[in-house]
């Protein structure tokens, strides 16, 4: 922390990510991991798990507190799958259309689906470690629409908008209003410093 200014190193390599961290802690200051430091593989049972893993080791090759996100999305006709696999449902090294073309041949029109955000904090000093979770919940929309998110957003539409719009036909400001990270965002804010 300089001059009562929050500073928080981000334990990812997704620019998609850095961009929102960035835009949804206003007056902390986010400092993406560097290139050298080797986070460990997403291979926990929980988003918690994975969260905390590599939040832990940001913090340890940092010497600062630290900050990781793990997220995914959950089908109900699927078990809640793809889960913390998200990322890789469509193979180890899926791309996002390829993710998201996979859902689509899965998971009818209008079925229930749930984003979930667990944002871990490690503080090396102090060795506080705290998990943040929040849920946004959706369904599955018949054809895809926008270009603004990425990931599942083009076929995710919101409960809580009552409309039509995807994920990715909303404006940052809409969207963080109601994602599951803005939400675990909010969550981390109110307990900093």
């Amino acid at each position: 922390m300089t001059d009562g200014q929050v500073c928080l190193v981000l334990a990812t390599a997704n620019a998609h990510k850095v961009k929102e961290f960035e835009r949804l802690l206003p007056g902390v200051t986010v400092e993406p991991i560097g290139s050298t430091v080797v986070l460990p593989p997403e291979t926990g049972d929980t988003y918690a798990e994975n969260a905390l893993g590599k939040a832990r080791a940001a913090a340890l090759a940092t010497g600062n507190t630290a900050i990781a996100d793990d997220s995914g999305i959950e089908v109900e006709s699927l078990g809640g799958s793809p889960g913390i696999r998200s990322a890789r449902f469509a193979g180890e090294n899926a791309t996002d259309e390829e993710n998201l073309t996979l859902l689509e041949e899965l998971v009818p029109p209008g079925e229930k689906l749930e984003y979930v955000c667990c944002i871990a904090l490690v503080d090396p000093i102090t060795g506080v470690e705290e998990i943040f979770e929040a849920r946004c919940a959706g369904t599955m929309s018949g054809t895809r629409s926008g270009n603004r998110g990425f990931g599942y957003d083009p076929a995710f539409v919101p409960d809580e908008l009552g409309s039509s719009l995807t994920m990715a036909d909303l404006t940052d400001e809409q969207k963080d209003l109601i994602s599951h990270r803005g939400k675990a965002a909010r969550m981390l804010t109110a307990f900093l410093p």
